[in-house]
């Protein structure tokens, strides 16, 4: 017997060699990335003590998500995905090496870090549509929930590692062996891209101009209710919630007085709790239900959000980040889901680079309204104002989602018969069909 078949449930999609190839390479290197995340935000906060320049460097690394995803999205649809993903890849890897050689070699400054920040958001601007999309060509549609799931609870495995990795490795060694070990970390994602195996029959192409398939997916998502219902949210708490990372240097270091290790610790019990999120989201089978997993998730992250805020025990405040990842990534991973499952294939890559663009795009505007803010009335305070607008977000979306529910059963069912899978598969119905694994 294949033993790929005796993985446990929650863990199915690992059937698919592709996707663990997949899987395996982006845990390493996501890894990586979270060291380099915390260790350029403690080496902002130390050269500077101004958390301005912390929302100021948060949003020169997201804003040109934001501008540029819808393009990205179109590249998406219309070129080779694994392609894209390897080329992104391979320049997140230089700007990482650039960022260590600089700062080993004493020379960092903080415009440096600023335009190195900028390129990192024009290549995750293309990055993200590419890679969001590109999972569902790796495990068959009766198990893309759990796929997308996995692929959540990689990100945040590497959330718990990478931070707890970067608050030792910087209060010991400083923060340019951090850049340089995640500029190493790429090679292992590249290497699994490389060795994957796909059929040429996966892509698509748009016949339509660049500008013309752009203003395609503006309407699509217009006029999908679900969809922009669920962006809207996304984008709110995108906005005036996930700022708070931003901020966590000042709670490390000013707030709870326990410095880069300190911060290294918060980080990582955000993950944890973002980690148990994407997990509980894995056990699922299909998606009836997720309208008001989101609708609690994102009232659950605001919150614990206002109790974080205020709070000053560090210890306190280490347990109260659980409750707040998990909610922010059961929302993020649900809504994710939800989407996948009701856009067409051939506009997939338009609509998740409109994900990218409320997950990530509106967090540069969050990290410089957050930062501009603190600087006046401090971060706790700050926080509790965004977690207060999460709250009523929530209720807004739980209010309109019942509305909504019908058409997005119609969208779900139609992607399922246009895949060849039954609808019960993806409705979460009686399952009438498993598929088994390459």
């Amino acid at each position: 017997m294949n033993p790929e078949s005796q993985l446990p449930p929650v863990f199915r999609a690992l059937r698919y060699r592709n996707y663990r190839l997949f899987f395996t390479g982006q845990l390493i290197s996501l890894v990586g990335t979270w060291m380099q995340t915390v260790a350029q935000a403690w080496l902002v906060y130390r050269l500077t003590r101004s958390s301005l320049l912390l929302g100021i460097v948060g949003f020169a690394s997201q804003i040109p998500v934001f501008l540029l995803a819808p393009v990205g999205g179109v590249v998406a649809d219309r070129y080779k995905r694994h392609r894209i993903v390897v080329t992104t890849q391979s320049s997140a890897m230089v700007l990482a090496f650039i960022l260590a050689s600089i700062t080993l070699l004493g020379h960092v400054r903080v415009w440096e870090i600023i335009v190195l920040a900028t390129l990192l958001g024009i290549v995750n601007a293309f990055d993200v549509p590419a890679r969001q999309a590109f999972v569902v060509e790796l495990v068959a549609p009766t198990d893309l929930i759990n796929a997308i799931a996995l692929n959540s609870s990689m990100v945040n495995g590497a959330r718990i590692l990478g931070p707890a990795i970067a608050g030792v490795m910087v209060a010991a060694i400083g923060e340019g062996w951090c850049f340089l070990v995640n500029g190493v970390s790429y090679i292992a994602v590249i290497t699994c891209l490389l060795l994957m195996v796909l059929s040429p029959g996966a892509y698509r192409r748009v016949a339509l101009s660049g500008f013309e398939s752009i203003k395609e997916g503006f309407r699509f998502v217009g006029r999908t209710g679900p969809i922009r219902a669920l962006l809207l949210l996304l984008g709110l708490v995108s906005l005036t919630g996930m700022p708070y990372t931003v901020l966590m240097p000042i709670f490390a270091g000013t707030v709870l007085h326990r410095g880069a290790q300190g911060l290294g610790w918060l980080m990582g019990a955000s993950g944890v709790g973002a980690l148990a999120g994407t997990l509980t989201l894995a056990a699922r089978r299909g998606v009836r239900g997720l309208g008001k997993w989101i609708t609690y998730a994102a009232a659950g992250f605001g919150a614990s959000m206002i109790v974080f805020s205020l709070s000053r025990s560090f210890v306190l405040s280490v347990l109260l980040l659980i409750p707040v990842g998990f909610s922010m990534m059961l929302q993020m991973a649900s809504s994710n889901t939800l989407i996948q499952t009701m856009v067409p294939d051939v506009l997939r890559g338009r609509v998740m680079a409109f994900y990218g663009m409320m997950l990530m795009g509106m967090a540069p505007f969050g990290a410089l309204i957050a930062g501009a803010i603190a600087n006046r009335i401090g971060a706790p305070l700050t926080v509790t104002f965004g977690g207060l607008t999460c709250l009523g977000g929530a209720m807004i979306f739980g209010w309109r989602w019942p509305g909504l529910r019908g058409e997005a059963r119609q969208l779900i069912v139609a992607q399922a018969m246009a895949s060849g899978e039954p609808p019960e598969d993806i409705t979460g119905h009686a399952v009438t069909l498993e598929r088994q694994g390459e």
